[in-house]
C-alpha cells in the first residue's frame, strides 16, 4: 500500500468506531476452510491423542469449536510442553506445523513430556487469511485479563490449571509481505495514527521475552531451523521489525505486558517464531518444516536441561 494513499476504511487521525469496524469486516471473505484443513486433520489424531474441544467462537452467524490435542497417558510427573499455532489466523504454516508435528514426531515425547498442542486459535481469521478476529482485534495482543478476544480468553482458560505446570511454550507465527502491504496499514487506521513503513526480513527469527531472555535456549532453536530454511539478517540499524538484534536470528519484546501469546503461562522456555512465507527462498513445506524443527528443538533443548 502507498503510504500517502488513505485507507479505504474510517478517516485519517480519526479511530474507528462502531460503524468502520462493521465495514472491515463485511469486506473480509472467506477462502479457505477452517473443517476441511484443520478441524478434519485433529479428528485423525484421536486413535493416538485426546482431542478436546475448549471453547467456541460465536461470531453470527457463524461459531467455530476450538480444539486442543493433548498426551492420552497425561502423567502430572512429567513436564508439560505448550505449542500454539494460528493465533494470527493468517499465517498459515504456523497451524499446519503444529499439525505436521503432531502427526509425525509428538509420538516420539511419550514418556517425557505431558503435550498440550491448539494448532489454531483463531479459525474466523484463518478462513478469512486475516491478522485479527472478526471484532477488529489482534488475539496476539490480548492474552490478559479481561480479555477483549474470545481467542484469547478461551486459550487463557484453558492453561490455567496448568499454572507452574508448563516448562516450555512455543507459539508458531509468521512474518508476511501482507504485513506491510495490508496489516500494518489497517493498524494505523483502526486506531488513527500515521502509517509508518517498515521492512519485512527475509528469513525465520524468534521472539524471546526480554524479561525471561533464555539466550542459549533461543539459539538452540535457531541452529536446528538454519538447517530447514534460512535465518532473517539483521536490517542496516541492526534490528528485526524494529527490534535490536540480540542474537543471530533473535529479538526480544516484554512478552507479557504486551499481551503474547508467549506469556500465557509461566514457563522456563518460551520462544515465538516467525517464518517467512513469501521469500523466494522457501517453500510452504520448508515453512512447515522450519516450525517443526524449531518445536523440536525447543523440546529437546529444555528436555536436556535437566
Amino acid at each position: 500500500m502507498n503510504p500517502a494513499t488513505p485507507f479505504p476504511i474510517g478517516t485519517p487521525g480519526k479511530p474507528w468506531g462502531t460503524a468502520e469496524k462493521a465495514e472491515w469486516r463485511s469486506r473480509q471473505v472467506v477462502r479457505r476452510s477452517y473443517q476441511q484443513e484443520v478441524v478434519e486433520p485433529i479428528k485423525k489424531l484421536r486413535d493416538h491423542f485426546d482431542v478436546l474441544q475448549y471453547g467456541q467462537l460465536d461470531y453470527a452467524p457463524d461459531q467455530f469449536p476450538l480444539y486442543a490435542v493433548r498426551s492420552r497417558d497425561w502423567d502430572d510427573t512429567l513436564p508439560t510442553a505448550l505449542v500454539t499455532g494460528g493465533v494470527h489466523g493468517y499465517e498459515t504454516s504456523g497451524v499446519q506445523g503444529a499439525l505436521q508435528f503432531l502427526r509425525q514426531h509428538a509420538a516420539d515425547y511419550a514418556g517425557r513430556y505431558n503435550l498440550l498442542i491448539a494448532p489454531c486459535i483463531s479459525p474466523w481469521g484463518y478462513e478469512r487469511i486475516q491478522r485479527w478476529n472478526a471484532d477488529a482485534v489482534d488475539p496476539n495482543r490480548s492474552f490478559h485479563a479481561d480479555s477483549p478476544a474470545q481467542e484469547s480468553a478461551a486459550l487463557m482458560q484453558l492453561v490455567a490449571p496448568l499454572d507452574g505446570q508448563v516448562l516450555v511454550h512455543i507459539d508458531l507465527h509468521e512474518t508476511t509481505d501482507s504485513d506491510e502491504s495490508e496489516f500494518r496499514p489497517a493498524l494505523a487506521a483502526r486506531d488513527g495514527v500515521p502509517y509508518e513503513p517498515d521492512g519485512i526480513p527475509d528469513g525465520f527469527y524468534l521472539v524471546g521475552d526480554s524479561e525471561n531472555p533464555q539466550p542459549a535456549f533461543q539459539q538452540a532453536v535457531i541452529a536446528e531451523v538454519a538447517k530447514v530454511t534460512h535465518i532473517a539478517p539483521a536490517d542496516g540499524n541492526g534490528q528485526i521489525i524494529g527490534s535490536p538484534v540480540v542474537a543471530p536470528g533473535v529479538i526480544n519484546y516484554t512478552v507479557k505486558r504486551s499481551g503474547l501469546c508467549a506469556g500465557v503461562t509461566n514457563a522456563t522456555f518460551t520462544t515465538t517464531t516467525e517464518v517467512y512465507p513469501d521469500s523466494p527462498r522457501a517453500t510452504p513445506q520448508q515453512c512447515n518444516d522450519a516450525q517443526v524443527a524449531a518445536v523440536r528443538a525447543a523440546l529437546d533443548y529444555a528436555l536436556a536441561q535437566g
